[in-house]
């Protein structure tokens, strides 16, 4: 708390203003807020730069708006990481559905296409990416354990585990579940999906054993037949798939009712 009054204090002596100047520049965004809460008085600027006295939100933002300093980056000299909202929120949880009302920056999924360094149209592993991208703001899976989780994107021509999963889905992925389960389900929601590396690239679906090979089973809407890996040297279990963050429409279905639809329809 200290330093971030510190910092405050630079902030203000760069701007060569007196602990004056600040309480009449107050006084000016306390008038436009219609609000005494904005306002700072001498005392009190004196004891936030000197006495680590945390401010309210409110002369937060007063002294934001006077010294030209992003809201965030001050609150992140209070130990108030506001892009970690999303992500602490996940280990919360409440019986009720609800809605995510996080601002846009810490729900975008993935980086915009003209970033990506990927076929979008294929299923891929996307851990290894993210260290060229930085850190992205993955905010609602954030909140899972990045120490057993990795990430992977389903291919937009990945149809395999439609309905379940979506093409463009994003997928957590725990790395500590690799061992194919053999039961344990009680109905296709239950059973568990595997994140699959062959040497054609990757791969979603279930799974079962049958000697030293490995079956790959897709969801039965996308009629396609299971197949069959030696186990020890043309597939590698990345893991099991432990969260998924998708649109619930599809491109495909998109495509199929747009076409339905009458020109001049009201649905059109």
């Amino acid at each position: 708390m200290d330093r971030a009054g510190e910092k405050l204090k630079r902030a203000r002596e760069r701007l060569n203003l007196t602990f004056r100047d600040v309480e009449q520049a107050s006084q000016v965004v306390a008038k436009r807020r219609g609000s005494d809460e904005f306002a700072l008085a001498l005392s009190r600027l004196a004891d936030i730069e000197n006495k680590g006295t945390i401010p309210s939100i409110y002369r937060i933002y007063t002294l934001c708006t006077i010294y030209r300093l992003d809201f965030d980056e001050v609150l992140h000299w209070y130990g108030v990481p506001r892009e970690h909202l999303a992500a602490d929120s996940m280990h919360l949880g409440f019986e009720t559905t609800h809605a995510f009302q996080f601002p846009l920056e810490t729900r975008q999924a993935v980086p915009e296409h003209a970033d990506l360094e990927l076929d979008v149209n294929r299923t891929t592993f996307l851990s290894d990416l993210m260290r060229r991208w930085g850190k992205l703001p993955l905010g609602l899976l954030n909140g899972i354990d990045l120490r057993q989780h990795r990430y992977g994107y389903i291919g937009l021509e990945d149809w395999s585990m439609y309905p379940i999963l979506h093409p463009g889905s994003l997928v957590s992925i725990d790395e500590s579940c690799r061992r194919i389960a053999e039961a344990g389900w009680t109905s296709e929601l239950d059973r568990p999906i595997y994140f699959l590396e062959t040497r054609e690239g990757y791969l979603c679906g279930w799974c079962s054993l049958a000697g030293d090979r490995l079956i790959v089973q897709a969801h039965p809407a996308s009629q396609q037949k299971p197949r069959i890996f030696e186990q020890q040297t043309e597939i590698d279990v990345v893991g099991q798939v432990s969260g998924v963050a998708m649109l619930l429409e599809s491109r495909k279905r998109r495509h199929v009712r747009s076409a339905a639809v009458p020109a001049g329809s009201p649905d059109r």
